[in-house]
């Protein structure tokens, strides 16, 4: 709550107007290290004011972008006069705290805060193989794209350094950043003591780290207003628009793991502020809790593989405070923009599990056009969605691999892999290689060959899930694009 309301002074000391005094308007992104039960309450008491709108949002990390683009357009509508959107994380100190068996002197927290979290969206059979993480999630997309883009695992690992560790170079330039490590592209994939293995391929330097203390918030108000309160017109900067669509909320629900139509869709409306050319941005913050998304994103965009993915530095290394990035995310981009020439940024934000998609637009320049009250491109995302394979919990037989995601335990081995398969009759099918299983596990994390499309046999396991094993190698990848 102190970060919340830090954060939002120093906003107003940064308009250089006193615009607490007349916020209309608060959306207050969803914390998780600390959730109390009276969040808006608190914040009203701080700041000595009670705007007429103040909202605890859901989860998600795409939710700052959406609040931001909801305010301006409610500003737009002359519904309110000032708006802001805020949020902070503590986990850096209450993790601490809890492996001390310390008591904070903090406002009691919510024994039961209503939020639905992954428990509440998954497939059943997606907790029973204990696929309910991101960091354990995301992989089904990220083992997936080499064989898509015709790269060797290794190839793909390789690229998610090379562009990690630009993320690192950034973030070691953004005052606010919670990491000093700049490590190479080599060390960020390398796993050692330091940078454990979590799920293949990921080491612990290449998931979000949201063991930190940040906070972050924006101020919002209309060119009339800022005339009115003497705000110089070089530190405006405006939104020109943006475009938000979700996939699926259940991953198993989903046609493929090799794309996003989401993303492609938000991604390729936004482009149209550029003129078709993401050579038009000036900027851009490409969400990066793991690096599949941004990779995707680059090449959605069109972007060679040297592009600076990032204003802030990244969920790795600048931090990761649970929801609330892209609203650190939006102030970096206000800076950067405000001392460069005219131009744009582009800001992209992602949330659960490559789920729900936001894209918005800034620019030191006036818009061209006035802020469009739609801006979903859901139907677009909807009509490229291929059949959704059926999910099948029973089966014996042959299976050809669809993705897999492979965990670590702290020794650094496998403890399991979980696999997605296709029958031949096109079901899906989630099954289990267990860490004994060392022929297929040697398969799956084959780096210099996909296991993408190998040929298997499921059958009844323990604990009523189905198992997997290899039966034929892969003889070459397939190249789709690059």
């Amino acid at each position: 709550m102190a970060l919340m309301e830090h954060a939002l002074r120093q906003a107003e000391q940064d308009s250089g107007a006193p615009l607490l005094d007349q916020l209309d308007s608060v959306d207050i992104v969803y914390q998780l290290s600390w959730p109390y039960p009276d969040t808006e309450e608190q914040l009203c008491q701080r700041l000595g004011h009670r705007p007429q709108r103040v909202v605890l949002g859901p989860m998600g990390g795409e939710s700052p972008l959406h609040y931001l683009h909801q305010a301006a357009l409610a500003i737009a509508r002359g519904e309110c006069r000032v708006a802001a959107v805020v949020g902070a994380e503590s986990r850096h100190t209450t993790e601490r705290a809890a492996k001390q068996n310390l008591d904070l002197p903090w406002p009691p927290r919510d024994p039961a805060p209503k939020v639905r979290r992954g428990k509440d969206i998954l497939h059943p059979l997606s907790l029973k193989h204990g696929i309910l993480m991101p960091p354990t999630v995301y992989p089904f997309y990220e083992n997936a794209l080499p064989h898509r883009y015709g790269q060797t695992p290794r190839a793909a690992m390789e690229e998610s350094g090379r562009l990690w560790a630009r993320m690192a170079r950034i973030a070691a330039d953004n005052p606010y950043t919670w990491s000093e490590r700049t490590p190479s592209a080599e060390e960020i994939i390398t796993p050692t003591a330091e940078n454990r293995a979590v799920a293949w391929p990921y080491t612990k330097w290449q998931v979000a780290n949201p063991m930190v203390n940040q906070g972050a918030a924006l101020l919002l108000t209309s060119a009339a207003v800022a005339r009115e309160m003497g705000i110089p017109e070089e530190r405006w900067i405006h939104l020109w628009g943006g475009a938000a669509a979700v996939e699926p909320e259940d991953y198993l629900q989903r046609d493929q793991f090799h794309r996003s139509h989401a993303q492609d869709t938000v991604l390729e409306t936004a482009l149209q502020w550029a003129g078709g050319d993401v050579g038009g941005f000036r900027h851009l913050e490409l969400y990066s809790c793991f690096p599949c998304v941004p990779k995707m994103a680059r090449r959605t965009l069109g972007l060679d593989e040297h592009f600076e993915p990032s204003v802030t530095g990244g969920l790795s290394f600048f931090g990761a405070p649970m929801n609330n990035y892209m609203t650190h995310a939006a102030a970096a981009m206000v800076r950067r923009l405000r001392d460069s020439a005219p131009g744009e940024g582009l800001l992209y934000g992602q949330g659960e599990y490559v789920t729900k998609h936001h894209a918005v637009v800034l620019s030191n320049r006036p818009p061209p056009a006035p802020l469009a009250e739609d801006y979903s491109v859901q139907a677009q995302a909807d009509a490229r969605r291929g059949p959704v394979p059926p999910l099948r919990e029973h089966y014996q037989g042959p299976a050809t691999l669809e993705t897999f995601t492979a965990l670590f335990n702290r020794a650094g081995e496998v403890d399991y892999a979980v696999v997605l398969a296709l029958t031949p009759t096109g079901e899906r099918l989630m099954a289990r290689v267990p860490g004994s299983d060392r022929t297929s596990l040697n398969a799956l994390l084959d780096p210099e060959n996909s296991p993408i499309g190998l040929a298997g046999e499921a059958m009844p396991g323990e604990d009523d899930l189905l198992h997997f094993r290899v039966t034929t190698q892969r003889t070459a990848n397939t190249k789709e694009a690059v």
